[in-house]
């Protein structure tokens, strides 16, 4: 469990804040291979400050580190307040480095809270 100011997080995640003090802190390609049977689904879920732009770029970030030429499919939520949104991806992955390179990507998008 992590307490991030009034976010309380029980599952395991990648936590980037304003310095990107946990940039580079990525699942294991060894481990990757060990749990899956490539190809598969695998999820991404990106936690961050709602807002059109951020939505656009994280699709955009999806798109590059999958390496489509079509923005991926994906499902958002609202918080209630309307301040964060979460972006659900399940994209067929053929290999680890596909997971590691969306994941690059994404680390490097701003208002990114918390990546899964």
């Amino acid at each position: 469990m992590v307490n991030v100011g009034r976010l309380r997080i029980e599952q395991t995640g990648i936590f980037l804040n304003e310095s990107n003090l946990l940039n580079g802190h990525l699942p294991p390609k060894e481990l990757l291979l060990e749990t899956h049977d490539f190809p598969c689904p695998y999820t991404f879920k990106v936690i961050g400050e709602s807002g059109d732009e951020f939505v656009q770029n994280i699709v955009a970030a999806v798109r590059f580190g999958m390496k489509y030429d079509f923005d991926p499919p994906f499902q958002t939520k609202q918080t209630a307040a309307g301040r964060y949104v979460s972006l659900t991806f399940e994209p067929v992955v053929e290999n680890p480095d596909q997971i590691l390179a969306v994941y690059a990507e994404l680390q490097q998008q701003q208002g990114v809270i918390l990546l899964l």
